[in-house]
């Protein structure tokens, strides 16, 4: 069976901001204003830590519907530090709040909302390869 694929492209909008086609949406990123940017919508790094907020929110929400538990007042918070060498995001911390969860339920909750589709891919990274398609060619 072939791997499913799927394309999301990114197309510069002028100084630093960028428009972000994904299945017929479109998001916006810019850098701050002090990196430079406009600040008229959240960094690419940002974008990628809501994926992962939201990606555990969506695991919460089914786990608690499917177990009979409202999702009134379910939220994940994510908080995070910069390294270097390189730079990058250093460490991740999401807090989870589901006022509705019962404690029988906690333990096999964690299981669930710890095993996202995000997060298992930061577990395990995948292979990324960057191709350049299109250049001018260097006169001699």
């Amino acid at each position: 069976m072939a791997a499913e694929t799927a394309a999301i492209r990114a197309t510069h909008q002028g100084a630093d901001r960028l428009s972000v086609s994904v299945r017929g949406h479109t998001l916006y990123s810019d850098q701050p204003v002090e990196d430079g940017g406009g600040d008229s919508a959240p960094t690419p790094t940002e974008i990628f830590l809501a994926g992962l907020a939201g990606c555990v929110a969506f695991y919460a929400g089914r786990f608690l519907q499917r177990n009979g538990l409202t999702t009134e007042g379910l939220a994940v918070t994510c908080n995070y530090v910069w390294a270097e060498h390189p730079h990058r995001i250093g460490d991740i911390d999401l807090d989870v709040e589901a006022p509705s969860l019962t404690e029988e339920k906690q333990a096999a909750f964690t299981r669930v909302i710890e095993h996202c589709t995000v997060h298992n891919t930061l577990r395990q990274p995948p292979g990324v390869v960057v191709r350049l398609t299109s250049a001018q060619p260097t006169a001699v």
